[in-house]
């Protein structure tokens, strides 16, 4: 927005058995900017979640006349409108004990148009949420027989006016026996009933409520302000993390403050779920963030190996995306759109210092985070869309990218502002270490822009200027020409100075990496984006195809299914053995059943990425990563 927003509530993660306080501080104050407005009351029972349905009540303070109620459409984090409105239902409204006829509004879906009867002080809804099964992000899958990861946003409806300025009184009624995490301050609990402190509706919707039968909470640190980790599985076993994995997320938050200077939040939950059921997710919050792995990701390496670096993803998120915002994204209310043209700075600055900090904490080893660094960097060398998209656009039509299908990724281009952030900001990283002989680094940028004064939630929103003169004031440099040229031009090949500059290169040989390994194992994927420019699941169904590489020279494309390799049926292994045999390969292929030939011209093997050390430069690559502070 164009004014500071200042949310002041200080909230609390408990994770409260039945009738036991919830904690021994005194509660928070409201986060609403303005005490005196009677607030909006909301009352959730979620006690049928695990059949995916949650019901709720809201007295809303109104005076008679015509009055607009919104269900939330534009979701921070989700950077489009994606409020899952068509999973809304029951409504019903009624005041001075009269049901009030409703209309939706024939242009804003999402709007809601009612008359206040006169003597009328509130208006009372009744909804429903029908959890769904399929979906992306806090409107995709979210509960199971176990567990359930709660967005207020579902289940509610809002009157006009900012968000910080609505008061809300919440309460959540869980299933008999379950237990919660949540950055909320709560002030009472009675059997399954939890009774929230008053907060802005915006604190309420920054403020997931983790909550499953299989709940364990692990204290990261004790000091001020303390951080927590609140995990919720499918099965009590999925709960045993490593000693070694919570010595790495302790170090985490060392790390971070190391990195930051500051925190500006008064008490932070990691909230981790971990369930086969749900998808692979993260989504960030001030003082939480809700990540969501396969079942076994703490307790099988090769599950989650791929999956950890999400929480130091969310956890920058803190800082950079919630703390220091761009303009066009801190917006007054759920209903304004956003405007993602700064998303190479939220997503792709925290995407850098993501990784980094997985790798400084211990969750990656050194070889993992160049590994995927490799891996990231071969893959965006191989999307022949940027030659007509520049990766500004990838950012600016960020609400469209995120729903595009995964076919023909390659010509598209994805959400690149994330992994093609990484690249920029580690060539920035590297270009300042270079200039100042080491004495400087992106860290001190991340000091200076993020850091500040230590405190309660707040949003700083900056805009592109801003981010210019920063980085000037640690490395005089032609700041705004070296993002304006990796930003708007179009090109061949992706932006690889800083591992170049770092003092390493980009390779490919025969031999896959465990990074890939466990990529392709999580996600049933086979690739051979490098050698035949194709990429298939390992049922033989072509996800993707390289314009210009082999398959797509033979007339292949997405959709399509490799039924036999050389007269042999498909099995991930059958087209392994062809192509390492370097000759031409003789393909089967389903096309919407009919069944078609294909030879695809290659000689040069399996080709799989890798970095190789180059002794010409120092290994500032090492220095990017290597840790700030002592191991406990």
């Amino acid at each position: 927005m164009k004014r500071m927003l200042v949310i002041v509530v200080a909230l609390v993660s408990m994770l409260v058995p039945a009738a036991v306080p919830a904690t021994g501080r005194p509660p928070a104050p409201a986060g609403a900017a303005n005490p005196s407005a009677a607030p909006l009351e909301l009352a959730v029972d979620a006690t049928q979640a695990p059949r995916k349905l949650i019901q709720a009540r809201e007295t809303i303070p109104a005076r008679p006349g015509p009055l607009t109620l919104h269900y939330p459409k534009w979701i921070p984090g989700e950077h489009g409108p994606t409020g899952p409105i068509v999973n809304l239902a029951g409504l019903e409204f009624t005041a001075a004990g009269r049901t009030l006829p409703w209309r939706r509004d024939p242009v804003d879906m999402y709007a809601f148009h009612l008359d206040v009867p006169d003597g009328a002080r509130r208006v009372e809804v009744a909804l429903e949420y029908l959890a769904p099964s399929d979906g992306k992000f806090s409107a995709g899958p979210s509960t199971t027989d176990h567990l359930m990861v709660l967005s207020w946003h579902w289940v509610l409806l809002a009157p006009p006016g900012a968000n910080d300025d609505i008061a809300v009184q919440a309460s959540l009624r869980l299933p008999t026996g379950w237990k919660f995490g949540t950055a909320l301050t709560v002030t009472r609990t009675s059997g399954g009933l939890i009774d929230f402190a008053p907060a802005s509706l915006a604190t309420l919707v920054d403020s997931p409520v983790l909550a499953g039968d299989h709940l364990r909470t692990i204290a990261l640190s004790t000091a001020e302000p303390a951080v927590e980790l609140a995990i919720a599985g499918d099965s009590e076993p999925a709960l045993a993390a490593s000693p070694q994995f919570i010595a790495a997320m302790r170090k985490v938050v060392d790390e971070a403050g190391a990195l930051f200077g500051a925190r500006h939040y008064a008490h932070y939950t990691f909230l981790l779920t971990l369930s086969d059921r749900l998808p692979f997710s993260g989504l960030e919050h001030h003082q939480s963030s809700d990540n969501r792995f396969g079942e076994r990701a703490l307790i099988d390496d090769a599950v989650g190996r791929g999956a950890l670096d999400v929480l130091t993803h969310e956890y920058v998120h803190s800082w950079n995306g919630k703390y220091r915002r761009p303009a066009g994204l801190a917006t007054p209310d759920f209903q304004t759109p956003m405007q993602g043209d700064l998303l190479w700075v939220y997503e792709g600055l925290t995407q850098y210092y993501g990784k980094v900090l997985a790798a400084r904490s211990g969750l990656w080893t050194a070889e993992q985070y160049r590994d995927n660094l490799a891996q990231i960097a071969a893959s965006l060398d191989h999307v022949p869309g940027r030659s007509w998209r520049p990766l500004a656009d990838t950012a600016v039509a960020a609400q469209l990218q995120y729903r595009a299908p995964s076919e023909w990724g390659a010509e598209r281009r994805g959400t690149d502002f994330y992994n093609e952030g990484w690249l920029m900001w580690l060539e920035a990283d590297v270009l300042i270490r270079q200039a100042t002989s080491g004495r400087r680094s992106l860290d001190d940028f991340c000091r200076r822009f993020f850091g500040g004064e230590s405190g309660p939630p707040t949003v700083k929103p900056y805009r592109f200027d801003d981010v210019v003169a920063a980085l000037d004031e640690v490395a005089p440099h032609d700041w705004r020409g070296f993002f304006r040229q990796r930003l708007e031009s179009t090109g061949t090949h992706a932006p690889l100075g800083g591992i170049e500059r770092g003092g390493w290169r980009l390779a490919y040989d025969g031999e896959r990496s465990p990074a890939l390994k466990d990529r392709e194992a999580a996600f049933k994927r086979i690739e051979m984006g490098y050698s035949l420019g194709l990429r298939l699941g390992t049922d033989g169904r072509i996800v993707d195809v390289i314009p210009g590489m082999p398959a797509a020279e033979a007339g292949l494309g997405p959709g399509m299914t490799v039924v036999a390799v050389d007269g042999r049926a498909f099995t991930p292994d059958v087209l392994r053995q062809a192509v390492s045999a370097a000759r031409p390969l003789h393909l089967l292929v389903d096309n919407d059943g009919t069944i078609i030939g294909a030879t695809l011209d290659h000689h040069g093997g399996e080709l799989y990425p890798h970095l190789v050390r180059d002794q010409a430069e120092p290994d500032r690559l090492s220095d990017t990563i290597a840790p700030r502070t002592a191991n406990r």
